[in-house]
């Protein structure tokens, strides 16, 4: 008897555990052949399966070989290693093109206690697009599939999450995939812009108040974080809090309880925290001016976003994805001519700075496809210069000194060491001159 035929049979005994999942489940042996299969992973998959002929990484990724020797982890071979659970994120390859999937796999060890089999589950990651797409986030850089790795993890916990980065990046975007992708969902997201707000604004705001508890109170107002109860309080630039504030939203995140402004009587909201900033929240708690105890409730785990320019190869499916949400009624496109001057552009202002290039091209524009001329100064490079050389200047125009200064500093930090002492020398300045240049450009 075969190899296949011999794992056949005792295969059939799992066709009714599989068919008890909705999500695409597959139970695969140590050679990576699929020995059964649900009718969920039939249907997106769109192949007639026979047990012990198909491989799992012909079917989700059509690659030859296994996933580690095509350049992506393989949890199945992470699982024989370690002989426990494993989890990764992959790109497959459905009918309707790539798409994330949440891979998980389980070994199922036999009466000695070694697994013989394991049973791949496949959970398809709605909140991120590995294609264009007229809504959510897109990409399939490292640096992206990296950060939706983290997204992915967290969410379906009770867990704070602090988002960081430089402005534009898509925080907000980011904190209401984490609550879509949460047991939360079905809740409110309630989104708290904390920059500029005084005191008594950022109370009102935050907590509500009673009727007639100051001058122009005519009626009972709700405050954000009642409305917030059973859903995610995403506070937004939350480094912008002044210290006098940040006791009072500690004792919120604490106990869960607040205060109508002018009430007396305590309130409960239950609510999952996510929190946002541009700024160094480290340099701050230095100065004293953060709070220690708000930084560890708010930082249990933090996620990184990055840059546009650490995601280079995303930009044309982003500017694809752009363009269609942009301009529903028209069909626009772009040329590779405009395409690689965008390539080439530093994007101090990330994402939303891309999509403010779009939209006054997309004005500019009298035919259906963008060109360098329809583009701001700033972004049209000379074609002679080298593609690998870093690109800092238009050729056409002046720049003010204090834009050059921002660029270069910029291009300084991408490609400088990360210790910012050792990178002060490297520029000639004191470590403090160069927090407080970075603070200065707002960088």
């Amino acid at each position: 008897m075969s190899a296949a035929a011999s794992l056949a049979s005792p295969a059939l005994e799992f066709s009714h555990l599989l068919d008890s999942f909705h999500v695409p489940t597959i139970l695969v042996d140590a050679e990576f052949r699929i020995q059964a299969s649900n009718q969920a992973y039939r249907d997106t998959f769109g192949q007639d399966i026979t047990p012990g002929r198909h491989h799992c990484y012909e079917i989700s990724h059509s690659y030859r070989k296994p996933c580690d020797e095509e350049g992506e982890s393989c949890p199945l071979r992470q699982c024989l290693g370690s002989g426990q659970r494993q989890r990764v994120m992959h790109v497959h390859q459905s009918p309707e093109g790539p798409e994330f999937v949440d891979v998980e796999l389980r070994p199922i060890p036999n009466t000695l206690g070694s697994p013989r089999f394991f049973l791949e589950i496949l959970t398809p990651i709605r909140v991120a697009s590995a294609v264009p797409t007229a809504s959510g986030m897109v990409g399939v850089s490292p640096a992206f599939r990296d950060m939706l790795d983290q997204v992915r993890r967290v969410a379906p916990s009770r867990t704070a999450v602090l988002l960081t980065g430089e402005s534009g990046t898509g925080k907000e975007v980011v904190a209401r995939a984490i609550h879509d992708s949460s047991p939360r969902s079905n809740g409110p997201f309630v989104p708290v812009e904390c920059s500029g707000l005084t005191e008594s604004l950022f109370e009102t705001e935050l907590f509500g108040h009673e009727r007639g508890a100051f001058t122009g109170a005519h009626e009972k107002k709700t405050g954000l974080v009642e409305l917030a109860h059973h859903g995610t309080l995403f506070l937004d630039e939350i480094g912008d809090v002044p210290l006098t504030l940040q006791v009072k939203l500690l004792r919120l995140l604490e106990t869960n309880t607040f205060r109508k402004v002018g009430g007396v009587s305590p309130l409960h909201s239950d609510f999952r925290l996510v929190c946002a900033t541009n700024r160094d929240l480290q340099e701050m708690l230095e100065h004293g001016l953060f709070r220690l105890d708000l930084y560890y409730r708010i930082s249990v785990f933090p996620i990184r976003l990055p840059p546009l320019r650490q995601r280079k190869e995303d930009l044309p499916m982003l500017v694809d994805s752009l363009l269609r949400r942009m301009e529903e009624d028209r069909s626009i496109g772009i040329s590779e001519e405009a395409l690689t001057c965008l390539s080439r552009y530093g994007f101090p202002g990330n994402i939303r700075e891309l999509h403010n290039i779009l939209e006054r091209a997309c004005l500019l524009l009298d035919g259906d496809t963008i060109q360098p001329d329809n583009l701001p100064d700033i972004c049209v490079i000379p074609q002679e210069q080298s593609a690998g050389e870093p690109i800092l200047f238009p050729h056409d125009r002046i720049l003010p000194m204090e834009e050059v200064e921002r660029q270069y500093l910029r291009h300084a930090l991408d490609i400088g060491p990360a210790d910012k002492a050792e990178l002060a020398g490297l520029l000639g300045m004191s470590q403090r001159t160069l927090y407080r240049k970075i603070k200065e450009l707002n960088l």
